[in-house]
């Protein structure tokens, strides 16, 4: 994937879990939708929560990311439309837990999510007539596993969350040093979009402290915004909707716009270079 491509490929990872991957990833769609981008949400995590963030029930997951990456299905098939005009979403569900079993034979198999991408800019080039999608944001599973490496393989960028919390620098150092072998190896032009600080505390000092070690390891890679800890960014799963749509008004709202704003103006910058 080409930095010219006119699709640009995110993956959301970070191997610690409850760091704020799937809302970040949610979130971001819907500010990019909001603005006209067309995006598409590809949920690699088997508990499938990006799916159920954006209103999709488990009874309507026909086609989802495993028979994408099986080769059953191709990614422009498997696009669901969400809540979010200019949103969609391929489903994951539990069918993905034995994919790595499975494939453990394939010498294809760190590309299987690669060559679907590939596949849907060939659709897309096929079908000028139809809106292309310009983002595709890539929900990892919280662990380095056969799923994540598909989708560091087949994404031009990485954006990772990192929690405001006593353990957050355990294993960061560990995904730098995944993401610099894969540039290395499998996908040269791999780099890291940004840093985003999630679940702030302002009035504690461990998430002054963190705030400051992760600016400090990755420098200007961190965004300004940081995202607040907020009950309400909590709830809205549970409503099948984006922060956005569930509470406008909330800090968490107002900061995950912020960091929309942010986000896209980096992409333009990269995009302009």
């Amino acid at each position: 994937m080409s930095a010219t491509s006119p699709l640009r490929v995110l993956a959301v990872a970070n191997q610690k879990g409850g760091v704020g991957k799937t809302t970040t990833t949610i979130n971001l769609g819907t500010a990019l939708a909001a603005i006209g981008e067309k995006v598409l949400i590809l949920d690699i995590d088997p508990q499938g929560n990006a799916s159920t963030g954006v209103g999709v029930a488990e009874n309507q997951r026909h086609v989802t990311s495993y028979d994408i990456l099986c080769g059953r299905a191709t990614i422009a098939q498997a696009g669901a439309k969400t809540v979010v005009p200019n949103l969609s979403v391929v489903p994951a569900n539990a069918e993905l837990v034995g994919l790595e079993t499975e494939m453990m034979a394939e010498a294809s198999r760190p590309f299987r999510l690669r060559d679907a991408i590939t596949a849907l800019l060939a659709d897309q080039r096929a079908n000028p007539a139809a809106l292309p999608y310009t983002y595709l944001l890539i929900d990892c599973p919280p662990s380095l596993n056969l799923l994540t490496l598909n989708a560091l393989v087949a994404a031009q960028a990485v954006l990772v969350p990192v929690q405001c919390e006593f353990f957050a620098l355990e294993g960061i150092s560990q995904l730098k040093a995944t993401i610099d072998q894969i540039r290395g190896t499998l996908n040269p032009g791999l780099e890291i979009q940004g840093v985003v600080l999630t679940m702030h505390d302002a009035r504690t000092q461990l998430s002054k402290e963190v705030a400051a070690e992760v600016r400090n390891f990755f420098g200007a890679k961190v965004y300004e915004t940081m995202i607040p800890r907020n009950v309400r960014i909590a709830e809205a799963p549970s409503h099948g909707k984006p922060i956005m749509l569930y509470d406008y008004d909330s800090p968490g709202s107002q900061a995950y716009i912020k960091l929309a704003h942010e986000i896209i103006e980096r992409e333009r910058r990269l995009r302009a270079a």
